[in-house]
This record gives structure tokens, sequence and C-alpha cells, in this order.
């Protein structure tokens, strides 16, 4: 199997059939999806809310472009 090309994101292949540690990477793959999404304190919860509503977007929309940029909008 070939390394991934530069910019991939490091998430699990879509074709598994050849990987032997495919299922070892899409449960590391899960993991940390779930800590990105686990749900902030209420403070910062509010206020992320709070600005994505001045901006026109849901909470959803806002958390992304921080977890894909690591930039408050």
């Amino acid at each position: 199997m070939l390394p991934p090309a530069s910019r991939h994101n490091g998430g699990p292949p879509l074709d598994e059939e050849e990987d032997v540690n495919a299922s070892w990477r899409a449960w590391h793959w899960r993991r940390a999806h779930k800590r990105a999404w686990k749900t902030p304190p209420r403070e910062i919860a509010l206020r992320r809310l709070a600005r994505a509503e001045e901006l026109g977007i849901t909470y959803k929309e806002y958390t992304l472009e921080i977890l894909e940029r690591g930039k408050y909008l």
C-alpha cells in the first residue's frame, strides 16, 4: 500500500480489502471524531451559538469551521 498523498486527511481508506490494519485505523478515526465533537462546557457552547447566530449559520456549521480550520470566525 502506498503512503497517502500530500494533504490527505489521514482518514480510513475506502478500499479496505488489501489493508490488514483497516479496522484498527477505522477505530482510531471514529474515536478521534467522537472526541472532536464532544460537547464543550456550557459557556463555550453558548458563546459559539451566539456567534453562529450573528453570522447566520447553525451551531454545527460554526463548530465545523473551528474544527476544520482552527480559526474562530
